[in-house]
């Protein structure tokens, strides 16, 4: 492209003179050298066959003007020139126009830029498109004033024509560029918005006059899908990272700010979070009610300007606000351009609309946090800075992100819902207050295991018998979840009873083993069902604080700890066993005498088995752990978990029971 080129008076110009209607009546020797043409080429000829002179009310009182021109030249094609009319009166009253054109260098056949991927056009002062190179004069088909001789004015659907002419006319007003300035528009033929990120500079002469607007764009549409897949595959990484509902909500909040929207909330409804007050017991104001609880935001902002709530408070709405119809209905709300006029929703909810002016809220969308058929609440993003409105390419991608979101709460959700009920029944099937009568001194830890659907089935009992002896317990079921809690209940009943018999551990093992595989044919009915055992990892102990003698027996579970209470510490030597409940039972017992004041140790394979270390490993470290017998039992306790577990989350629950030894007077 020839850049325009500023007027030199030392140039002899090009005068081309026509009459009212455009008819050429002069044409000069400059101007058969500027153009290519003869003069008898072009006399007694329409001008418009070789030039498109520019807006002739662009400058002046409408007798004068001046400006851009798009001239053809005879043999090498379109050319730009500055170019100056004058109208004129002959003797004869008749008006005709004297026109004169300059350029400072030949005509141009190949333009630099008329070939370049960026859309390059020039408009002179009447906003008359005057130049488009090639990768422009292709956005004419959408765009009609891509078209030479169109203004910004005409209108294309989808496409904000009035705003365009608008920033044309301030760059030309106050010579001010505006960069990067995006424009949509829909097409009937593409079912998605097409975007223009579009440049605008004024064009100034030499004598400092302005001679028009120059426009770069982009066609940045593809860029933008790319932005939203790479927007949503970073979704399916961060969004659900771990199943707690708080937790995935502000994941989806500080996603989507600032890429999506400035300010971001995600509210959930009172099942969601079943922990927390209930919302139908709390108080209704005159126009609002509490419908959802905060349960992640996101701002631009640090200090939340725009949150009348924070994260866990309950957020109240009016009835008649399009928060609860997108609750009820399941449908997006979308407001490109919200509306804040007098007798709307708003004037039941003053404090918020409050809010909305102080903080430049104009879009609006709501989203429902919709998952397998169910409504969890609603996703609400606004824009305050980002002066664009929100498009329907946007509403796609927050519905998109929303559904993403929506599972991983629903699954947060039920995990939580589970492991929230397994709890309860560990809780009420474990025991509250254990006691070793006159025979040891006891202290105990339990830790439920903190990673995604693995509470278990430990338990841990202390049994006083008749004699004055008593039965320490320590089990683990295979398995996690509830069902695991309602096993370990059954079994933990099943070794008490047994305890009472008077049966040594040894036996107590083997009877507990039969017992689960009968419970299990009997849970398989009539043979139908596969047999499902449940089995569990146990280690049986009685000690006789008259002979200091404690016998042991185990079924595939860790051996307990023996303290001396000099500080030796070592493990019994208990052969290994099977597992109760696999229908192979066959126990052997173990007796130990131990000296008064030494430490009995019971724990389940959670507090010395890490992922990837060896057992043996942790099984050294719990040696080193215990080897501090003058401790109290609760310190002891203390030191044991501190050293033992660190700040991984546990793969597993964790019990760990210790019995000081007495010795009972003759």
């Amino acid at each position: 492209m020839m850049d325009p080129v500023p007027w030199d008076e030392s140039v002899a110009p090009a005068v081309v003179m026509t009459d009212a209607e455009g008819i050429v009546i002069g044409w000069t020797e400059a101007a058969e050298k500027l153009l290519g043409y003869h003069a008898g080429e072009v006399l007694r000829r329409p001008s418009a066959a070789f030039l498109e002179p520019g807006d002739r009310s662009a400058r002046g009182d409408g007798g004068r003007w001046s400006g851009l021109v798009t001239a053809r030249h005879r043999d090498d094609g379109p050319i730009l020139l500055h170019g100056h009319g004058v109208r004129l009166h002959t003797a004869e009253q008749r008006e005709s126009w004297l026109l004169t054109l300059a350029a400072d260098g030949p005509p141009v056949t190949e333009p630099i830029l008329s070939r370049a991927p960026v859309a390059i056009g020039v408009w002179d002062t009447g906003l008359r498109c005057v130049w488009l190179n090639e990768t422009a004069r292709r956005l004419g088909d959408v765009l009609p004033h891509y078209r030479l001789g169109s203004r910004p004015e005409v209108s294309a659907p989808g496409f904000d024509a009035e705003a365009m002419a608008g920033a044309m006319r301030r760059v030309l007003d106050d010579g001010t560029p505006v960069l990067d300035r995006e424009c949509r528009w829909a097409s009937e033929d593409e079912p998605a918005e097409r975007t223009l990120s579009t440049s605008l500079y004024r064009l100034d002469g030499a004598d400092g006059r302005p001679l028009g607007v120059c426009a770069l764009a982009l066609d940045t549409s593809r860029s933008r899908v790319r932005d939203q897949l790479a927007m949503l595959g970073e979704a399916s990484i961060r969004i659900g990272s771990a199943l707690d509902v708080m937790k995935t909500a502000q994941e989806l909040a500080e996603l989507a700010v600032p890429r999506l929207a400035d300010y971001v909330t995600v509210d959930v409804s009172e099942r969601v979070l079943p922990d927390d007050e209930p919302l139908r017991r709390m108080g209704a104001t005159e126009v609002s009610v509490p419908v959802f609880h905060r349960a992640g935001a996101s701002s631009i902002h640090r200090e939340f300007p725009e949150s009348l709530w924070r994260r866990g408070e309950v957020v109240f709405v009016p009835p008649s606000s399009p928060f609860t119809a997108v609750l009820s209905t399941g449908r997006s709300h979308f407001e490109p351009v919200m509306d804040t006029s007098p007798c709307t929703w708003l004037d039941d909810d003053p404090d918020r609309a409050e809010i909305i002016r102080r903080t430049g809220m104009h879009s609006l969308i709501i989203v429902p946090l919709q998952a397998r058929g169910d409504i969890l609440g609603v996703a609400v993003f606004v824009r305050t800075e980002n002066s664009a409105p929100f498009t329907k390419d946007d509403l796609n991608l927050a519905e998109m992100l929303v559904a993403r979101a929506a599972l991983s709460l629903d699954n947060a959700r039920q995990y939580t819902r589970e492991r929230t009920a397994a709890l309860a029944l560990q809780r009420d099937l474990l025991p509250r207050n254990l006691s070793g009568g006159g025979a040891v001194d006891l202290a105990w830890r339990y830790l439920p295991s903190d990673v995604i659907g693995t509470v278990g089935g430990d338990w841990y009992d202390v049994i006083p018998l008749g004699d004055g002896r008593v039965a320490l317990v320590v089990g683990d079921v295979t398995g996690h979840g509830i069902n695991a809690a309602a096993t370990m209940g059954r079994l933990r009943t099943a070794v008490r009873t047994l305890s009472y018999q008077g049966l040594p551990p040894d036996e107590v093992l083997a009877f507990l083993d039969n017992m689960v595989v009968r419970l299990a044919e009997e849970d398989a009915g009539a043979g139908d069902a596969p047999l499902d055992t449940a089995g569990a990892t146990c280690v049986y102990a009685v000690y006789d604080p008259l002979t200091r003698r404690c016998a042991m027996a185990g079924a595939g579970h860790p051996p307990p700890a023996i303290v001396h209470p000099s500080g030796e510490v070592g493990f019994a030597r208990l052969p290994s066993g099977t597992p109760v409940g696999l229908g192979l039972g066959s126990y052997e017992r173990v007796e130990v005498e131990l000296a008064e004041g030494s430490l009995i140790a019971l724990y389940t394979d959670g507090l010395v088995e890490r992922r990837g270390a060896d057992i043996d490993a942790g099984l050294r470290r719990l040696g080193t752990a215990l080897a501090a017998p003058a401790l109290s039992l609760d310190d002891l306790c203390a030191r044991v978990i501190g050293t033992m577990v660190d700040d991984t989350p546990s793969e597993d629950d964790i019990a760990l029971l210790i019995a000081r030894t007495r010795t009972a007077p003759p």
